[in-house]
């Protein structure tokens, strides 16, 4: 780059990468590094944890709603960091304002009013992140004292620890809006898949440990690896699938212009879901099992109900048939009612309508809102269907092969989803760039 004359920076040829890329280099660096403080964050302790009770709970608890907590927190859970609620407070109170947004007209009026109600509905979300992470904590804080794991009781836990906790929350809530905004990738999914990630090293040593111990045979793992790979590529292939419907758009005038008839198309995913139906069906099965062993387990007087719930989570533990049968029906529903929500067939029929646009053979209004709704209904089963698939081999192959590879459908999901939006969103930012430097290039070049 050379100055001009007129103060001018302009691009040309032959100049560094990292000059040429400067923008996006930088906001890979700040992606890595609001990473590493995520994973700093996840080691700094909760004040007041007895660190030997701790690891004896985990260890009891193996199966139930913890492990899926704690894989969504990256380990800190496990440790009862201060980022031991993770950012799971956050993706609830999102979920909450979308249902609530369906339903109450006020906050379906926001959601018409472009950025600035998308900005009042994002301050609503960090209210909901706020009382939700306040509920959580006291509620994490009691069980811990009722399970004898905190060195102390009373208000001096539960301040300190309350504190710690919904500040870990808040934190990794803004890290997140900052990943979005000045890193590539949507910040809470990219905090998410880190947590994951950071879980293979482990998963992947205690797989080879049990090769080396005799529990599994190497035969096994590698029959494993294979059909990992395949359902890999099954992933990206139907999230990358879409079914386009055909529309055109009619010729009009505006004034002395006359705009000629156009073709497009209408691109509607097979999953438009995402990961949330398997995340809230692994919730509900998990949380008659985590009941089951915490629910009177220091109570000797328990007796009937301790023994009931005991029953209920052994019945309802992963991998077992009835456990097998609910989680695939409860994805299939998940699917179709989370589908229905963020996207909504009269919508978009009335909005064609008003822009001028039909689809070819079908009537603009009622016809084409009912001709979408069964194109969707259609889509839907097969995404239902997919995701029930992915879901839930990982535990029939576990209890196939015996192979001790925890990595579950779920964060398969994540992982892969996660991947492909950062993919894609580091193209357009090259894409835009690279365009950029070209407009830049041309407007030096005419210049004398």
């Amino acid at each position: 780059m050379s100055p001009s004359s007129s103060g001018h920076v302009h691009l040309q040829k032959g100049q560094p990468f990292y000059v040429k890329y400067r923008e996006i280099i930088n906001r890979l660096m700040f992606l890595v590094g609001a990473l590493l403080v995520f994973r700093l964050g996840a080691h700094i302790p909760v004040p007041g944890i007895n660190n030997a009770a701790l690891e004896n709970l985990f260890n009891a608890n193996q199966g139930t709603i913890l492990g899926m907590f704690n894989m969504f927190s990256g380990g800190a859970l496990e440790r009862m960091s201060i980022l031991a609620l993770g950012i799971m407070p956050y993706i609830s109170a999102s979920i909450i304002v979308q249902l609530m947004s369906s339903v109450v007209p006020s906050l379906e009026a926001l959601k018409k009013e472009g950025e600035q109600g998308k900005r009042k509905i994002q301050q609503y979300t960090r209210q909901g992140t706020l009382l939700l992470a306040l509920v959580q904590s006291v509620g994490m804080c009691a069980g811990l004292i009722s399970q004898g794991i905190t060195l102390s009781t009373g208000l001096a836990f539960y301040v300190p620890a309350v504190t710690s906790l919904v500040a870990g929350t808040m934190f990794l809530m803004w890290l997140g809006e900052q990943i979005t905004e000045r890193g590539v990738g949507n910040g809470i999914s990219m905090i998410i898949f880190a947590g994951i990630v950071a879980g293979l090293p482990t998963l992947v040593m205690q797989t080879f440990s049990s090769v080396e111990s005799g529990q599994s045979s190497l035969i096994a793992i590698l029959v494993f690896a294979v059909l990992s790979l395949i359902v890999l590529a099954a992933i990206v292939f139907i999230e990358k699938a879409q079914r386009r419907v055909p529309v055109n758009y009619a010729q009009k005038q505006q004034g002395r212009r006359v705009f000629t008839a156009q073709q497009t198309h209408l691109p509607l995913k097979i999953n438009m879901a995402g990961v949330i139906p398997a995340i809230f069906a692994s919730s509900l099965l998990l949380f008659p099992a985590s009941l089951g062993q915490w629910v009177g387990s220091n109570d000797p007087d328990a007796g009937i109900i301790k023994r009931a719930l005991q029953d209920l989570a052994l019945v309802l533990s992963p991998g077992q048939p009835l456990y097998l049968i609910l989680f695939g029906a409860l994805i299939i529903f998940f699917c179709y009612f989370y589908t229905a929500l963020v996207f909504s067939p009269k919508e978009v029929a009335e909005n064609l309508k008003r822009s001028g646009a039909y689809v070819p053979g079908i009537r603009p209004g009622e016809q084409t809102s009912r001709y979408l709704d069964h194109i969707l209904n259609r889509l839907t089963f097969i995404g239902a269907i997919y995701m029930t698939i992915i879901c839930l081999m990982p535990m029939v192959l576990q209890s196939s092969f015996g192979v001790p590879f925890y990595l579950g459908g779920t964060s398969l999901l994540i992982v892969v989803v996660v991947v492909m939006d950062f993919m894609a969103q580091l193209q357009a930012h090259l894409t835009s760039h690279q365009y950029d430097n070209q407009t830049l290039m041309k407007k030096s070049t005419a210049q004398p």
